[in-house]
């Protein structure tokens, strides 16, 4: 393996569980990242204020952010309302989720994993039609902090539900950090997604992402600073960090187009968009190369 893909989602998701932050200081940060050589970027989310008011902004941020026409921008949406949102914004990136677990969709979306199902079944002619692609996220693949393991089986049959419906990718989101490399292996041999989205919630979130790169999988979500989380799941604290997970994999030879030092810079603006430290180890230390 030569090169990997990191979506990078401090935009989005990262911002999702914080305080709201100014449009101004999103579109810095969005700005910023823009130019670090990501080849992708979850830029905002479309979803109603009352549910997530950290988006509200969503419309105005994407209008005044700068877009890189060397980087592909998703956005997230709930339903159709959203959908048709991001396709009037210009959006041909759109991602949808639904969790492997009841509990936690019925928390998160206030409705049963099926009948999420059944919304996203008729989500996507609507943004095939639009000439967009839609992305299904699979959240609570690797545990549910509500009803624990997560069968993979289960897993396994939502994407066999949203491939047939006519899907176009497939991600499987670790919701609560609650995945090890022993979970990941298992989910793994029963399904394949297209990309991964590890938290760094207890620790494993790289160990994760070398057990899926030793079983092929190429693509991978993370977060400037380690920002983010989710806010119906308690606990779910710190996706894994874009330079910890930049800073390994070109150590190891592997090439992600990212420049790591610009990097560092948007993971330190993002740090002062939301006013506190950030979790990230490199971040606190640099580099390997920087020496004392």
């Amino acid at each position: 393996m030569t090169s990997v893909s990191i979506r990078e989602v401090a935009p989005r998701d990262g911002l999702q569980n914080e305080d709201p932050v100014p449009a101004a200081d999103k579109i810095r940060l969005l700005d910023a990242l823009s130019g670090t050589g990501v080849r992708r970027i979850e830029a905002v989310s479309f979803v109603h204020p009352k549910a997530i008011p950290q988006m509200a902004d969503a419309d105005e941020v994407w209008a005044k952010a700068w877009h890189n026409a060397e980087v592909r921008y998703s956005a997230l949406i709930p339903n159709t309302r959203g959908a048709q949102r991001a396709i009037a914004a210009g959006f041909r990136e759109i991602e949808v989720v639904v969790s492997a677990s009841d509990t936690h969709n019925r928390r998160n979306l206030n409705r049963s994993t099926e009948e999420s199902l059944d919304d996203i079944a008729g989500l996507i002619p609507l943004v095939h039609e639009a000439g967009a692609t839609l992305e299904v996220i699979v959240a609570t693949s690797f545990g549910c902090p509500f009803e624990g393991d997560v069968d993979p089986g289960r897993v396994a049959a939502i994407v066999a539900r949203v491939r047939a419906d006519g899907a176009d990718r497939i991600a499987f989101g670790d919701t609560t950090g609650m995945a090890t490399p022993r979970r990941v292996r298992d989910l793994l041999a029963e399904v394949r997604p297209d990309l991964l989205h590890f938290h760094n919630t207890r620790g494993t979130g790289l160990a994760n992402i070398l057990t899926a790169l030793d079983l092929g999988v190429t693509e991978f979500d993370a977060s400037a600073g380690g920002l983010g989380g989710c806010p119906y799941a308690p606990g779910a604290s710190g996706n894994v960090a874009t330079e910890e997970v930049v800073h390994m994999l070109h150590d190891m030879g592997i090439d992600t187009g990212i420049d790591l030092d610009r990097l560092l810079e948007a993971a330190e603006l993002a740090e002062q968009v939301v006013g506190r430290q950030l979790p990230s180890g490199v971040l606190r230390a640099g580099p390997r190369t920087r020496l004392a």
